[in-house]
């Protein structure tokens, strides 16, 4: 005979907690493995620049306004998933997380692929105005390059 576990309130809640943490966690987790931690060093002369593109996506103008709305999404899904799974078996629970996370996930893209793609936009206009044919992570370079950081920065703020 199967064994069913019953949900109540308060674990659907834990549950739905631990949604909200586990997918924190993962876009923290994301954030970490593109972080650089590498030294490179400013060469005026050299026509390779470098960038560290977490500390440019970090300052971007429009980041605080993608995680609000993330946190948005999180809190619906919480509520959602609450409210939905209140009558739903242990399987159709877990299925129905999984959903849930998917689409979170899918939110998460669509709300930083725009940034993503001014920062690109902003980088190859500073690599172009400096004369760079390359632009490298930071976090990959041990030794030269020209770092533009700042620069995209700047341009990413007008």
């Amino acid at each position: 005979m199967q064994k069913m576990i019953k949900f109540e309130k308060s674990k659907v809640k834990w549950i739905s907690v631990i949604i909200a943490v586990v997918f924190m966690g993962s876009v923290v987790a994301l954030a970490l493995t593109q972080s650089s931690s590498g030294i490179a060093s400013a060469a005026s002369s050299s026509n390779v620049g470098v960038i560290d593109y977490n500390q440019v996506m970090a300052q971007h103008p429009k980041l605080q306004e993608s995680e609000e709305q993330m946190k948005q999404a999180v809190a619906d899904a919480q509520r959602d998933f609450e409210v939905r799974s209140a009558d739903m078996g242990d399987q159709e629970k877990q299925d129905y997380y999984i959903q849930t996370q998917q689409r979170l996930q899918q939110k998460n893209q669509e709300l930083l692929t725009p940034l993503r793609a001014s920062v690109e936009t902003a980088v190859k206009e500073v690599a172009n105005n400096r004369g760079l044919s390359i632009v490298i992570d930071k976090g990959a370079v041990v030794y030269g390059g020209m770092d533009i950081t700042q620069d995209v920065i700047k341009k990413l703020s007008k």
